[in-house]
């Protein structure tokens, strides 16, 4: 299993910048959380997972596997709409799906030159492609691309986690981007803090 990386460098960074983070870094210790190196296979298996729960998702994954064989965009080009479909998911993700793969066989999104863009131009890339959104294209830049300074405003978990460790009862988009600042240039590494501090 590849995790996120990061070290002694970024928390060191956060811990100076923000006591409240340091003190539930200090506390927390290291946190582990998996990545999928491959863009493509992330993204569709980041629709895969939309709304549902991680259970019932780790579930469709399996599946959609069996199917397929592998997940590469020309398995899923062949594959059968309903097929896709009988998996565990609804008519509206598999195309969706096969969406993605057919950007990806065109040409259209080159996930393998990804790395080279922005996380802007990467936000906009993925978000012009049916059942994308800018929280998922958020979550590939964390969990795939492994950018170092994503703080996502659209993830519920992260302002819970904000207003838990702040004592807010309410989280305004000022005051998020103040944090977001703060956090610069290590805001992946504040995000999996934030995450934990989400269910505390």
């Amino acid at each position: 299993m590849q995790i996120f990386e990061y070290g002694q460098k970024e928390t060191d960074y956060l811990k100076s910048k923000d006591k409240k983070l340091g003190a539930a870094i200090e506390r927390i210790g290291t946190i582990k959380r998996s990545i999928t190196p491959d863009p493509f296979t992330a993204l569709v298996s980041s629709v895969v997972g939309q709304q549902i729960s991680s259970k019932a998702a780790d579930t469709v994954w399996n599946r959609l596997n069996e199917l397929l064989g592998s997940i590469t965009p020309e398995s899923i080009a062949r594959a059968e709409l309903s097929g896709i479909q009988s998996c565990g998911m609804s008519v509206r993700k598999a195309e969706y799906i096969k969406g993605i793969s057919a950007a990806a066989i065109s040409g259209e999104v080159d996930f393998g030159m990804l790395h080279t863009l922005t996380d802007e131009e990467i936000i906009k890339k993925l978000t012009s492609l049916h059942g994308v959104g800018v929280w998922t294209a958020e979550m590939l830049l964390i969990f795939s691309l492994c950018r170092p300074n994503v703080v996502s405003y659209k993830d519920l978990a992260i302002c819970r986690g904000m207003m838990n460790l702040y004592g807010h009862k309410e989280l305004s988009k000022e005051k998020f981007e103040r944090y977001r600042k703060r956090y610069s240039p290590y805001g992946s590494v504040a995000s999996l803090y934030l995450w934990a501090l989400s269910v505390e």
